[in-house]
């Protein structure tokens, strides 16, 4: 069967703009500044194990990729840009462990895929929430400011594979919605490349497919993790172990907790552990209570995306260490929001477009305004997780809409 003349055309357009984009990329940015540091740990780390067969957690790996990053071995207070990724992170990278390009060249694809995937996921989450037919002019803005906006920007810059783990977390979401549930389920099995992600977001979708006896979209996720686990097994049969104690001594050299310890403990270290504890308990019951409520929503409703929404917000929230790159898979409840009110309020689409440009402007201003050396302030944590848990537990009603909200109270 032949493929229509407008598919090809929009391929051949796709791969211009995407070789267009990395050799921008290269010429203006990474030819001048070698940098994606959260990118370059686990490409070092592949590119050793799939060339050489070197274990990417051992400290031969540690020490090459430290060498890379600072010309030098680390010291105890700088990052010890460990693997500490699961091992079939290397199965993604593998093609671009084998290019015989200068990593400059390396970096400018990887930083290109993160582009494309951050504007990928805002298409697919504009559909996912329903969004009416966009103006023109809305659609430039939200495409701007899906690479241009705080955290989209850092995700790019320093390489973060957050930008794929949002992509993959949308598309699951869509297919589950339009009823393409084995391809969900294997795209939910992605995101657990960076676990600190989706450790709650997994237990959710998984307990709502059981209720809701969509046993094609657990078995697709099963299938998935059980390919991607028996093959890092028969690969590197001790690499859990490693995984393991890379991951527990991760911590131990990142510099910010969650955005409940900055409150607890750095803005207000009077209130301690018992407090930060005690918000903690708090928050994950509220979304416990919520995922119960799970068994009445049949589909992929905006009841749905609150909860799955809420329970994102409460994983960023929570978690002991995570970073405002992470935080762009709290889209998902934030254009929620913002589809709701384009579509409710007077001149809705002229509020949402204000809301891009003003949370651009605030954000970029807020880190301008506190960063210290190259670290960005504890305060950077804070606005976006705070200002969405008081959208999803106050603005519930609004969100999902009077009659819906009566069945989950």
């Amino acid at each position: 069967m032949k493929l229509p003349v407008k598919y090809l055309l929009a391929a051949i357009g796709f791969m211009l703009l995407f070789v267009g984009s990395v050799y921008a990329t290269h010429e203006l940015f990474t030819a001048q500044i070698a940098g994606a540091n959260d990118f370059l740990p686990r490409w070092v780390g592949a590119k050793l194990f799939w060339q050489e067969g070197v274990d990417p957690y051992s400290q031969v790996t540690t020490e090459t990729i430290q060498e890379e990053m600072y010309g030098r071995l680390a010291t105890p207070d700088e990052d010890q840009a460990l693997f500490v990724y699961p091992f079939y992170t290397i199965f993604l990278l593998l093609p671009l462990t084998w290019l015989p390009l200068a990593y400059s060249w390396i970096q400018a694809i990887w930083l290109v895929i993160l582009q494309f995937s951050l504007i990928g996921g805002v298409l697919l989450l504009l559909r996912l929430v329903e969004w009416p037919p966009l103006p023109v002019w809305l659609l430039a803005i939200i495409l701007l400011w899906s690479v241009i906006f705080y955290n989209n920007t850092r995700t790019i810059i320093l390489g973060q594979f957050a930008g794929l783990i949002f992509l993959g977390l949308v598309a699951s979401l869509l297919a589950l919605k339009q009823g393409h549930d084995v391809w969900a389920g294997i795209l939910l099995s992605l995101t657990t490349i960076k676990p600190q992600m989706s450790f709650l977001l997994i237990p959710a979708l998984l307990l709502w497919g059981v209720m809701q006896r969509r046993w094609r979209f657990v078995a697709g996720f099963g299938g998935a993790m059980g390919v991607l686990l028996s093959a890092s097994f028969l690969l590197l049969p001790g690499w859990l172990a490693g995984f393991w104690t890379q991951m527990t001594a991760y911590p131990g050299y990142t510099f910010t907790g969650s955005p409940i310890w900055v409150l607890t403990g750095y803005y207000f270290p009077q209130l301690g552990k018992p407090v930060e504890t005690g918000l903690i308990v708090i928050l994950v019951g509220y979304m416990l209570a919520m995922w119960w409520r799970l068994r009445r929503v049949t589909a992929v409703t905006p009841e749905f995306l609150l909860i799955i929404g809420l329970t994102l917000v409460v994983t960023n929230t929570i978690v002991v260490r995570t970073a405002t790159t992470n935080y762009i898979i709290m889209y998902v409840p934030l254009f929620l929001g913002l589809q709701v009110m384009a579509e409710r309020w007077p001149r809705g689409n002229v509020w949402a477009a204000l809301f891009f440009l003003l949370s651009t402007i605030g954000m970029w201003t807020l880190f301008l305004a506190t960063i210290k050396g190259n670290l960005e302030h504890p305060i950077m944590y804070l606005p976006l997780p705070i200002g969405l848990l008081l959208l999803l537990t106050w603005g519930r009603n609004a969100l999902i809409g009077r009659k819906a909200a009566s069945t989950l109270s």
